[in-house]
């Protein structure tokens, strides 16, 4: 039998029901897939990925010197609830170096941070519940999935662009004035 290049002959009449089913299989399959889509949340889907830029709380919180002399001020975005505290800074492609975000948490803990699905550098302070800082873990790894302890109980860790404590001559015992800490100047 003679066909033309592209085109399979259909040589019986059973050949021809078999290919009409396997395409009504796969319309019928097509349409199930749309229909779960259409009921479903889609937007579930996406919870998987979070917006890398989704604004937390706002504020400003200013770290003074031990020593004494002019501190460095701080845009902070304040992560409150379990799942901001979870994405972080998870996903950002950049933070100023006069940006940053805080931890808190209500009762003073041993802390452990991670920098998993984290692109930038940061410099991780872990602050007492006075606002004096305990330890500074000084650029972390991108992406890594490496445990950072904050070493004793602290009540919150603040996250800066790695690099920024050593620039501005930040150390440990230095202060952090923001409305969580004893005893410290409200924001």
């Amino acid at each position: 039998m003679a066909f033309r290049q592209g085109y399979l002959p259909v040589t019986e009449a059973g050949m021809a029901a078999r290919s009409a089913a396997k395409f009504l299989k796969r319309a019928a399959a097509s349409v199930a897939l749309f229909a779960f889509a259409t009921v479903s949340p889609v937007t579930a889907l996406f919870v998987l990925v979070p917006a890398a830029h989704a604004k937390m709380r706002q504020g400003n919180l200013t770290v003074a010197p031990a020593a004494g002399g002019p501190g460095h001020t701080f845009n902070i975005e304040v992560a409150t609830t379990e799942k901001e505290k979870e994405l972080g800074l998870m996903f950002r492609t950049q933070l100023a170096d006069n940006e940053g975000m805080l931890f808190p948490y209500d009762t003073p803990r041993r802390l452990s941070m991670w920098m998993h699905n984290t692109y930038i550098s940061l410099d991780m302070l872990f602050i007492r519940k006075d606002g004096t800082i305990a330890r500074i873990e000084e650029r972390a790894q991108p992406l890594s999935d490496r445990v950072i302890s904050s070493g004793s109980a602290v009540s919150a860790v603040l996250e800066i662009p790695g690099g920024a404590a050593q620039r501005l001559g930040i150390k440990a015992g230095d202060k952090v004035h923001y409305r969580l800490f004893q005893g410290a100047a409200a924001d």
